[in-house]
């Protein structure tokens, strides 16, 4: 847990109020992308907006943009990425969205793109070290994270010598954001898995907010990681310290039977999601935010004051693994207890049959 414990305020509110404000010259930059994260970023910079047309060539952006900046979604809901949407769509769909935005950036003289995606990117595993700006993806990466590297090569590619940056942040949440991740406080149990030692760190869409304009103010390039920190260092939460604030009790179960039992319930439709994006919840991915912060950038959310935004917006829903139950679902899962923590691993089903 990082030093200094919960707290229930954000970490600097005069700094927070300071971020809010749209910058000047923000109306030459043209925000595209959809979903919630999207809307914020563009909302908050008052940039214009872009809507993608894959299929033609108009421009999407108004005559005075000099700036891009392209939002591909990390495992949202919604219009973006729609619940029951086959994977290789969904990836198809955001893979042509970046080739047209770098396409359209070349051909127009776009000075500077900035791309908003996922630190999810780099991977998550037991043991895991801190993520560096300059880390490179994870070329085998699957599930959401595959999508996002997917449409990254695409966009890199189509821009060729234009500059651009790609903004990776930490598991972003904020009013009205509902992803694969942010759904895992959903379930009555918080799951973990033995050799886990999985430690949150969050990042308010706020934070993201500033931390795009620092990057287009500054100019910089290359990759950039996003994530709360304290006095410059990452600002995590241990998995204890995250179920005792939630209200939550942790299940451990082994990784095996995790990852298996969560394969099997995406291959007949239960997950929206495929096992390999459970590695998100159970596994840390930390983020050092390093450049952002030789930068000038400063979060003004804490881990844990971005946690409690997080607990107050799911607070009264139900749903495991990404999927959310309501009416019968709902009171077939309260019944089977610790079934849902684990995602309807068989083993726990059984425990649960036999107590009742």
């Amino acid at each position: 847990m990082s030093e200094g414990g919960v707290r229930s305020r954000r970490s600097d509110p005069a700094s927070a109020k300071d971020t809010a404000a749209v910058p000047s010259g923000a109306r030459d930059v043209a925000v595209i992308g959809e979903g919630q994260v999207a809307r914020a970023v563009r909302e908050g910079l008052g940039a214009e907006p872009g809507t993608p047309a894959t299929d033609g060539p108009q421009r999407p952006w108004a005559d005075q943009v000099r700036r891009v900046v392209l939002v591909l979604p990390a495992g949202e809901f919604g219009p973006a990425r729609p619940r029951g949407e086959p994977g290789l769509c969904a990836r198809d769909r955001l893979v042509a969205e970046a080739r047209w935005v770098g396409e359209s950036a070349r051909a127009h003289g776009i000075e500077h793109v900035v791309a908003v995606t996922s630190a999810a990117v780099h991977g998550a595993a037991p043991g895991r070290a801190v993520v560096d700006d300059d880390e490179p993806p994870d070329p085998g990466a699957a599930g959401v994270a595959g999508d996002l590297v997917a449409a990254e090569d695409a966009l890199r590619e189509a821009l060729g010598p234009v500059p651009l940056a790609v903004v990776r942040p930490a598991l972003v949440v904020g009013p009205g954001i509902d992803t694969i991740l942010t759904r895992h406080f959903e379930a009555p149990r918080l799951l973990t898995v033995r050799g886990g030692d999985r430690t949150w760190q969050l990042l308010h869409v706020e934070d993201l907010v500033s931390a795009v304009r620092v990057v287009l103010d500054a100019g910089l390039v290359g990759g950039l990681t996003a994530g709360a920190l304290r006095d410059g260092r990452p600002d995590e939460l241990d998995a204890e310290t995250v179920a005792t604030v939630a209200g939550m009790r942790t299940v451990q179960l082994p990784a095996v039977t995790a990852f298996g039992a969560a394969e099997r319930l995406h291959r007949v439709g239960v997950l929206p999601s495929p096992a390999s994006d459970l590695a998100f919840v159970v596994y840390p991915w930390t983020v050092s935010a390093a450049r952002l912060h030789d930068a000038g950038w400063s979060p003004a959310w804490s881990s844990a004051a971005a946690l409690e935004v997080l607990l107050d917006q799911v607070r009264g829903r139900l749903g495991v693994g990404g999927r959310r139950f309501g009416g019968r679902d709902a009171a077939a899962l309260g019944a089977a207890g610790a079934a849902v923590a684990v995602l309807g691993t068989a083993a726990v089903w059984r425990q649960a049959r036999a107590r009742r």
